[in-house]
């Protein structure tokens, strides 16, 4: 007899099938209970005369094609007869945007019992990783981190969008679909929007896909649609489904009817999107496939689809899981949209601010308020483990070839009168130019604003003839103030120490917010080699074994958020010691 999680999925087979998609070499099965399913390489029924073929075009080619006409995306909510002229006035009106629009469509469908997307909705996870489902205690294991005021700010703002907008609007949808009995919570839509996040895609759909030429030409609802798109890869927003009758095949109930496109113009237009089958791959550092849209049908032979292509690196074997990239994202964006993490992440980054509130306090804010404008500088910068690549304690020497091309870019940057010589130190910098000449506004003393003032009185005029251009306040700024305060300031960010801006402000430094309540990065160390190395006696029943791993061993998401925060303090740690020492080098050179 099978169980619950295959029976779910030879329904979600069948469904798939029914509307098009094609699985070619690669099946999706169950993974963990941390994974959940995952698309693995196949050989089901071929024999070995083929397999060959099989094995050129797995390892070369296609492994999986999906009609565009699945995807879930803003264009399908609008032209859906129910959904879409309820949400088309709030959204040409600015009420909601694209993604509320889809995370509104799978909080409906996850409501209706005869949803035609039901096998598909069945498959999907009913509760997540990420922080916005942890427990109160769960989620103070990552207190002091950026991840936790973003989580706290985004369950406010969740929670005050669904009393507002949702819960009303979805009881009077599901109405209008004559789901009379149906009852909406905020963890349904809490549900749809995890299930947005962590799924979906930025889709290169063709333009005439998006925008087919339609009888009726007054119907312009998607004029402004798409408006915050982006060609990033990183997971984004939309939601597009036109109304399926539910038809009956194998007890596979719900057929998506299909979008007739226009012809191809060979223009793209970037649009976030569920894409089901593809959204059932997990992510790898080294993926083994990437997937495409093909606008014609000449890779694929199904115009207007998107397919899983393998990436042909990597040596597959039957059975190998066949992974994609998720992008490259840093611990804390993982485990805030995904619910993962990755150990000793490459892409792992810190995330260093000065609070905007806090200027209010210093010395001639007003002034500095406005140098930073004119500036155009940066109050926040995000710090990439990989610059600690080419800082002051990398392993190995920069190229000298790349070290001239540097000098030759930023003498001019920094070149005034000549009295403040170019730093030695400036090729091993490793904090963004940006956000340090914020800081040397900031660190400003009294008689150094004075300076600047006077050096661009020298350019503009007596009479005010021109206004200076950002790059000569911030030469201004350096020529007058040069790096140490700017770099004391940010050390004192960083390190160990807390600023006090009057009695109204109190910036705690990065790392004191960081080892408040949750101890050393020696600590979290500790923590996750004991989790690691509980060993069970050959003498324990497998009820005290249980018991055993449920006292020692630790949640997956305490796991998660101890390697998160242990690489916060990991990179806070590095970047320190990388600005103490610049800071060094600065006094001793009189910058």
């Amino acid at each position: 007899m099978a169980n619950p999680e295959e029976s779910k999925l030879d329904l979600f087979l069948q469904w798939l099938q029914l509307n098009g998609v094609q699985q070619r070499g690669c099946k999706i099965k169950y993974c963990d209970s941390n994974k959940g399913f995952g698309i693995f390489l196949s050989a089901d029924d071929v024999s070995d005369g083929n397999f060959k073929a099989l094995f050129y075009e797995i390892n070369f080619g296609l492994l999986l094609v999906v009609p565009l006409d699945l995807a879930i995306t803003p264009m399908r909510v609008l032209q859906d007869p129910i959904l879409g002229p309820e949400c088309s006035a709030m959204f040409e009106e600015g009420d909601v945007d694209d993604r509320f629009l889809m995370i509104l469509f799978l909080t409906i469908e996850r409501l209706r019992k005869n949803s035609s997307w039901k096998p598909y909705l069945d498959m999907l996870p009913t509760t997540f990783g990420n922080p916005l489902w942890f427990t109160d205690d769960e989620l103070l294991e990552v207190k002091g981190t950026t991840l936790y005021h973003a989580t706290e700010l985004q369950k406010k703002k969740l929670l005050s969008l669904y009393e507002d907008k949702v819960k009303n609007l979805v009881k009077k949808l599901l109405v209008l679909h004559g789901e009379t009995e149906s009852e909406v919570s905020f963890e349904d839509f809490l549900w749809a929007n995890s299930i947005f996040w962590t799924r979906a895609l930025n889709i290169p759909f063709p333009r005439s896909y998006v925008y087919p030429q339609v009888q009726d030409e007054q119907d312009n609802t998607f004029s402004s649609f798409n408006r915050n798109a982006e060609s990033d890869t990183s997971k984004i927003s939309s939601g597009e489904l036109t109304d399926g009758k539910g038809l009956e095949i194998y007890g596979v109930e719900g057929q998506v009817t299909e979008v007739t496109p226009a012809s191809v113009q060979g223009e793209t237009v970037w649009v976030e999107g569920l894409i089901p089958g593809i959204d059932f791959c997990n992510h790898d550092l080294k993926p083994a496939a990437n997937w495409e849209v093909d606008g014609t049908g000449s890779t694929t032979g199904v115009p207007f689809s998107m397919y899983l292509l393998s990436a042909g690196k990597s040596h597959l074997q039957v059975e190998d899981e066949i992974s994609i990239s998720y992008g490259s994202k840093g611990n804390e964006e993982l485990l805030y949209l995904y619910g993962f993490v990755i150990d000793n992440n490459p892409d792992d980054y810190l995330m260093v601010h000065y609070p905007l509130e806090a200027i209010q306090s210093v010395p001639f804010s007003e002034s500095k308020a406005q140098l930073l404008e004119a500036q155009k500088a940066e109050l926040r910068c995000l710090l990439p483990r990989s610059l600690l690549d080419r800082g002051f304690f990398q392993a190995g020497t920069l190229q000298k070839e790349s070290n001239d091309k540097c000098n030759v870019v930023l003498v001019s940057n920094y070149s005034w009168c000549g009295q403040r010589k170019m730093p030695s130190y400036l090729n091993r910098l490793v904090f963004p130019e940006d956000f340090l000449t914020a800081l040397r506004t900031i660190a400003m003393l009294e008689d150094e604003l004075y300076q600047v003032s006077s050096l661009l009185q020298e350019l503009v005029g007596s009479n005010g003839e021109r206004q200076p251009t950002d790059k000569e306040v911030r030469a201004a700024i350096w020529e007058s103030c040069g790096d140490s305060g700017a770099l004391q300031l940010l050390v004192d960010l960083l390190n160990m120490k807390s600023l006090k801006y009057q009695a109204q402000f109190l910036c705690c430094s990065r790392m004191v917010d960081l080892e408040e309540g949750s101890g050393t990065e020696e600590n979290d160390t500790e923590l996750l080699e004991k989790a690691c190395s509980t060993e069970i006696p050959e003498e324990y029943t497998s009820f005290e074994a249980n018991e055993l791993i449920t006292r020692e061993m630790m949640s997956k998401s305490r796991w998660c958020s101890i390697v998160y925060r242990r690489g916060q303090k990991q990179l806070t740690r590095l970047f320190v010691k990388e600005a103490e020492h610049a800071l060094q080098l600065a006094l001793s050179e009189g910058n």
